[in-house]
């Protein structure tokens, strides 16, 4: 069977619906002999906006340091296997299909049909994969909140990770700003130090506490750390010296504080690593549906020559701030219209998002996404429209692209496709240049 009908069928034998629990993933841990007792060293990272990207920076030094490293990561793009990342000398790649189904269905038979989610069988899997290949580190990424994910059964890794904490996933994780940064701060273990990107006053104070009831050594951004832009480098330091290091190659401010994360993990972590890797890093590092310019591909050749095509996966009003920022330095280099080819899910704050991008943007087109959780796209281009941004509608991306190139826009125009990573990973395919 290929991986995604294997896939489809653990949908249809495990439901998804999220029921935040370690009672699952423990037992079936239990059942494979706790494979995740013999994981390589583990930086766990959690937090809403920019997990996966510091954790791509921090692949990218290791790799450069001539570590093998594996990651976990959530949700993947367009395959499957994009969520496994088997650390090999001179850099990982993902899993290949056969050793996943392999670990799929290994674990499906030693779960012997008891309750269980897509997400606890998929993170069983990439324990009993990481646990069989010989690597340096290991970058665990949470699927949701912290405290009760399935990630969050590592006794002691070598550093605990929050990024940037924001509201998004209310019906899991709270409605407050506290109750959210609570559920992030649980993955905090017993004396490993704890790195934190800039936060909220609401959402530190809820860390702290929390680092301090168990003891866990606090480096936050801004007193502990800093990484700044300074005329076009990264500039960061911290109580080990100062790095004075290329603008990184993933687009936009944020990705400074981003960079600079996973730079004092791997410190935090005592990962003794020579400053040509950080260098190295910057340069290197790929994550794909981040400010992504798509210069090629059968979507991109749809517009006008002279256009832009970029992708970001963002899909909440913090990680919609931060594009906006990354759209506006573009605006400053290259003064372009800017067309947004939207669409997003239910579960998201739709107007939030798009309140962002009043001012910035000419027109707004919303497309539909294929999940049973997608906005229609008539809905989401009224939406638009009631924040004083001029909205239509279109059936498919494509006939989006067509739209948005014929508009009356002198220059040609910079077209954003953002909302939804489930979007982003449907632009990806139809593009032709999925992630490697």
């Amino acid at each position: 069977m290929t991986i995604g009908a294997i896939h489809t069928r653990l949908l249809t034998l495990h439901p998804k619906r999220i029921d935040l629990s370690l009672r699952r993933i423990e037992s079936i841990l239990a059942a494979l002999c706790h494979p995740e007792q013999r994981l390589p060293p583990v930086i766990h990272v959690a937090g809403t906006n920019g997990k996966g990207s510091t954790v791509a920076f921090a692949r990218a030094i290791l790799e450069a340091a001539g570590k093998r490293v594996h990651v976990y990561t959530s949700p993947n793009l367009v395959r499957l296997n994009e969520r496994f990342r088997i650390g090999r000398a001179g850099g990982g790649k993902f899993v290949d299909d056969e050793q996943l189904a392999d670990a799929l269905a290994e674990c499906e038979a030693k779960n012997a049909g008891a309750p269980i989610t897509v997400f606890e069988i998929e993170t069983a899997a990439a324990f009993v994969l990481f646990s069989r290949n010989p690597a340096d580190v290991l970058l665990l990424e949470v699927g949701l909140g912290g405290r009760l994910d399935a990630t969050n059964v590592i006794e002691r890794p070598l550093a605990s990770v929050i990024t940037r904490v924001s509201i998004d996933h209310r019906e899991f994780l709270g409605d407050t700003i506290e109750q959210i940064a609570a559920e992030k701060a649980g993955i905090l273990k017993r004396d490993v130090p704890a790195v934190v990107s800039a936060q909220s006053g609401e959402a530190l104070a809820v860390i702290e506490r929390q680092a301090q009831r168990v003891r866990a050594p606090l480096h936050v951004a801004g007193e502990d750390w800093t990484a700044t832009e300074e005329r076009g480098r990264l500039v960061y330091q911290d109580g080990d010296g100062l790095l004075d290091l290329p603008a990184p190659k993933l687009y936009g401010r944020h990705q400074f504080e981003n960079a600079g994360t996973a730079i004092a993990a791997l410190r935090s972590a005592g990962l003794k690593l020579p400053s040509a890797s950080f260098e190295a890093g910057m340069i290197r590092v790929d994550w794909p549906a981040r400010m992504q310019r798509l210069s090629h591909g059968r979507l991109a050749a749809l517009l006008p020559p002279e256009s832009e095509l970029w992708l970001d996966g963002g899909h909440n009003a913090d990680g919609g701030r931060a594009v906006a920022g990354a759209l506006a330095d573009l605006e400053e280099r290259v003064s372009r219209p800017l067309v947004l080819v939207v669409g997003m899910l239910s579960t998201k704050d739709s107007e939030g998002f798009l309140r962002n991008f009043s001012g910035l943007a000419r027109r707004i087109i919303a497309v539909p996404v294929h999940h049973d959780k997608a906005v229609p796209a008539t809905e989401l281009a009224d939406i638009a429209s009631g924040i004083g941004i001029p909205a239509m509608s279109r059936d498919t991306i494509e006939n989006a692209l067509l739209i948005a190139g014929k508009l009356d826009l002198q220059p040609a125009p910079r077209v954003l496709i953002t909302g939804s990573l489930y979007l982003a990973g449907e632009v990806l395919s139809a593009n032709g240049t999925p992630p490697e």
